[in-house]
Parts: C-alpha cells; sequence; structure tokens
C-alpha cells in the first residue's frame, strides 16, 4: 500500500515520522440468534496499523477493503423509518479507520497539538476516564481534531462519510446488527429497558426477540465486550453516537453512490450521526440508524471515530 499525500509546509515537518508498519489486531466475532444467545464466536486476524500520539499512546487502525453493499434498510425492519430509505447499492473505495471511538486520552494528546482553526478543550467530557470514549464534542471539534492529527502526522484524517460509517459497521452483514437478528447489553453499552412517558412505552430495551437487558447510564471503556465485527472495529453499536461528515438529508433520494459525504442540497445546520449510545434503546443502534445533531453543539452522547483515506498501489 502507497500513501498518497500532498503536504503542505508544515506537514513537510512532520510528514511520515516513521512510514506505516503493518500489524495485525487479534479479536473475536460473535452471531446472536433471534433471542440474543451466542450461536457462533470466531476468533480473527486483521491487518492494520499503530498511530503513534506519544511514546505510551497509539491510535489504532484497520484497513478496510474496498467493496460494494446495500445502504438502508427494507420497510420491514423494525424500527425502519422514511430516513433509512430508499434502500440503495453503493461502492466504497478502500480506507482505514479507527478500532475503537476516539478516547479521553487520545483526545488530550491531540488538544495540545497546534491549532489549525480553532481552540480545543483537552477534557471536554462529562466525567473523565482516560479510556472511555470522549463525548460533549461538536462536529466543528470532531473536524479540528482531524485536522491537528493530519497536520502531526502528514497522514489525511477526517471523519467518515455517512456511507463509509455503515458499510464499516455492517462488515459484509445485511442484518439489523453485525451481531446478527438483534442484540444484547451483553455485547454493546446501549439502554435495555423500556422507557415509558404519560403511560406509553417511548423507548423499548429489547429488540424483535431478543431480551431486556441493563441501563449502564455511562460509557464504558472502548473494546469493553470484547467483540467486533468482521472488520475488527468494535463500539459500533452503542457507547458514543460517532459524527460523520455529510449534512443532513431526509431520505436517501438521490443520494451519492460511490461513498462520498453528501453535501449537496443538505441541511449543514444538522450533521448525521451514526451508532447509537448508551443513551438510546436498541433501535437507534442499527447499521442502518440515522440521525442528526447541531454541529455547534457538544453532547454528553455524541463523540467520533476517525478515518483515514489511502490510494492502494499493488
Amino acid at each position: 500500500m502507497r500513501l498518497v499525500v500532498t503536504p503542505n509546509r508544515r506537514q513537510s515537518q512532520n510528514m511520515l515520522r516513521s512510514l506505516i508498519q503493518p500489524t495485525q489486531f487479534e479479536f473475536d466475532t460473535v452471531t446472536v440468534d433471534d433471542r440474543g444467545q451466542v450461536r457462533d464466536r470466531q476468533h480473527r486476524l486483521v491487518i492494520g496499523w499503530r498511530e503513534a500520539l506519544t511514546d505510551a499512546l497509539d491510535l489504532e487502525m484497520v484497513s478496510i477493503p474496498a467493496g460494494t453493499f446495500v445502504m438502508g434498510t427494507a420497510p420491514t425492519e423494525e424500527g425502519s423509518t422514511a430516513a433509512q430509505a430508499p434502500q440503495h447499492t453503493v461502492s466504497v473505495a478502500s480506507f482505514s479507520m479507527g478500532r475503537f471511538p476516539v478516547t479521553q486520552a487520545q483526545w488530550e494528546v491531540v488538544a495540545t497539538f497546534p491549532k489549525v482553526k480553532h481552540s480545543l478543550d483537552p477534557r471536554p467530557s462529562n466525567r473523565y476516564q482516560a479510556e472511555c470514549p470522549v463525548e460533549q464534542v461538536s462536529w466543528q471539534d470532531a473536524v479540528e481534531f482531524c485536522d491537528r492529527l493530519t497536520a502531526f502526522t502528514g497522514r489525511p484524517y477526517r471523519l467518515p462519510s455517512e456511507a463509509e460509517w455503515e458499510y464499516a459497521c455492517r462488515a459484509g452483514t445485511s442484518t439489523p446488527f453485525h451481531f446478527g437478528a438483534t442484540i444484547t447489553t451483553d455485547l454493546a453499552n446501549y439502554s435495555g429497558v423500556d422507557w415509558e412517558y404519560q403511560g406509553k412505552i417511548c423507548s423499548h430495551g429489547s429488540y424483535g426477540s431478543g431480551p431486556k437487558g441493563t441501563d449502564r447510564r455511562e460509557t464504558t471503556v472502548v473494546g469493553h465486550f470484547a467483540v467486533a465485527n468482521a472488520f475488527g472495529l468494535f463500539d459500533m453499536h452503542g457507547n458514543v453516537r460517532e459524527w460523520c461528515l455529510d449534512g443532513w438529508h431526509p431520505n436517501y433520494e438521490n443520494a451519492p453512490t460511490d461513498g462520498s459525504a453528501w453535501i449537496a442540497g443538505a441541511d449543514m445546520a444538522r450533521r448525521v450521526v451514526r451508532g447509537g449510545s448508551w443513551n438510546g434503546g436498541p433501535r437507534t443502534c442499527r447499521s442502518a440508524f440515522r440521525a442528526y445533531a447541531n454541529p455547534n453543539r457538544g453532547l454528553y452522547d455524541i463523540g467520533l471515530r476517525v478515518l483515514m483515506a489511502v490510494e492502494a498501489s499493488g
């Protein structure tokens, strides 16, 4: 793999401080049945690499192969809405993606790097725990994080497009979750209890024939559940929602089919978030679920995961 980067003056001082050295990451994947019982567990290896932020702290990246997938949901999927339709085929180029959401420790280090456009609070989260995902960061903050990382490393970091995010989350699956037809709080951090408002259930703690579970009411350490999807990505369902590049569109009519961020005609006062969180039910953790948030505000359940686009050559 050859990294193609056009450097600016600042980048040239730091560019390719070290060549990317391939690393094998080991992980487990699980598949559950309709009731959430694990019916298959596999131990896997994936190729990735480590981006050194300090002598003691790395950003672990995995290589995501190019591919084609069906984005969105059919009306028959529980929790499906018009915002997740129509289903359409998207072809995605290869890229590298963070194995985990950005942690508070990683954020704190990058916040000390030279400013690109605006300042960053080194400890924005509600409570500090180094290995939990950072939250309370706006879309603008997330973009600044990526820009600083790019300037520091000479490699083109950014947020994923919505299509890249869903492709990475599904990892070759077409079920509501990469685990299968349902999900449990033994596998992901979300609210597994029913929430009622004025005598009516407004958020279900179970999905399909799966069980209810716990409601932790806080983030968990990244990788806490020790299971990933087939690409080696952890915490794609729950824990924190993750910012994407795209502005908001109410549905997928005329959406791009090349994996690029959808900016044309978008409501730029709303930026897409994906993945569900500790504060939402299982329906909002589905691979296809999409929502939006104000890009100028940080919320207690929104963080980020970084992507690095590369050009491969034989």
